[in-house]
């Protein structure tokens, strides 16, 4: 009973102290190298709970003088925050040519779309014929069509004509 009173007496007293009195007080003893050995081969095999735990160990570690934290617990630290595991893990041997693979099938698939598409499309319309066009160039004359800026003005030579002369 005793116990219990003075126990919840100093977690009052703890709490209503600043956050470096409680991190200070949190936080005074080191983490065990056993427990830090070889982190950078056992992390991807540690159950999640068990990383959550040992981070916010070394984080709370860190919140105070970093003068007191032992070489195991600085080189762990800076293995779980910038280490090559998770998002940063490199990619695994292969990738890069399955990825050209993918791209080289999926442009012989568009080519392959690409020219079917040609081969069984309609001729082009009347109107895209030369002949057609260069008449059309005549009529919009004729009619003074667009005087200030258009084929009339003599500013647009070309007109109506949407390929270059065959030999340009």
């Amino acid at each position: 009973m005793l116990r219990t009173q003075a126990s919840s007496l100093l977690r009052k007293s703890l709490v209503r102290s600043s956050p470096a009195v409680v991190s200070r007080a949190a936080s005074t003893h080191a983490i065990s190298n056993p427990t830090l050995a070889n982190i950078e081969k056992r992390w991807e095999g540690m159950p999640l709970q068990e990383q959550a735990d040992l981070w916010m160990a070394l984080r709370d570690r860190m919140k105070g003088n970093w003068n007191e934290l032992t070489l195991q617990e600085k080189k762990a630290a800076y293995w779980i925050a910038f280490g090559p595991h998770g998002p940063r893990a490199a990619d695994p041997p292969g990738s890069g040519a399955r990825i050209a693979w993918g791209v080289f099938i999926g442009l012989g698939i568009s080519f392959s779309l690409f020219a079917m598409t040609r081969a069984f499309a309609n001729p082009a319309p009347h109107t895209m014929t030369r002949e057609w066009q260069e008449k059309s160039n005549e009529y919009l004359k004729e009619q003074n069509a667009d005087p200030l800026t258009g084929i009339s003005s003599g500013l647009a030579p070309r007109g109506m004509i949407q390929s270059p002369p065959k030999g340009n």
